[in-house]
């Protein structure tokens, strides 16, 4: 469950990445909202994790999923570049979040 709830975390850490771009400087309250709830979700999913799994590799997997997340929601919704060398750098945060998994 841990692991799952550590998910959960990331996706809404990519939430509130992406959303504090629509907040616009946090002037326009619907996103502004939204991105703060995103934030509080994110963090407490994090900590009832941290319950059970070591803090290191926890962050780390946490950052990792948000980072990977919203660098492909900014190609998607965004118009980021999507050139080769991004792409393989996010492959290695793949392998490195996979990696830490595996040996926690």
């Amino acid at each position: 469950m841990a692991w799952f709830l550590l998910f959960l975390a990331g996706l809404f850490e990519c939430g509130w990445a992406i959303g504090l771009k629509y907040t616009d400087g946090f002037t326009r309250p619907i996103p502004t909202v939204l991105t703060v709830t995103s934030m509080v979700v994110s963090v407490v999913l994090l900590g009832l994790g941290l319950k059970s799994l070591p803090i290191g590799t926890a962050y780390a997997i946490w950052t990792g999923i948000g980072t990977v997340g919203t660098v492909l929601l900014g190609i998607w919704l965004l118009g980021d570049a999507a050139n080769a060398s991004r792409l393989i750098c996010i492959v290695l945060i793949v392998a490195g979040i996979a990696g830490l998994k595996m040996t926690a």
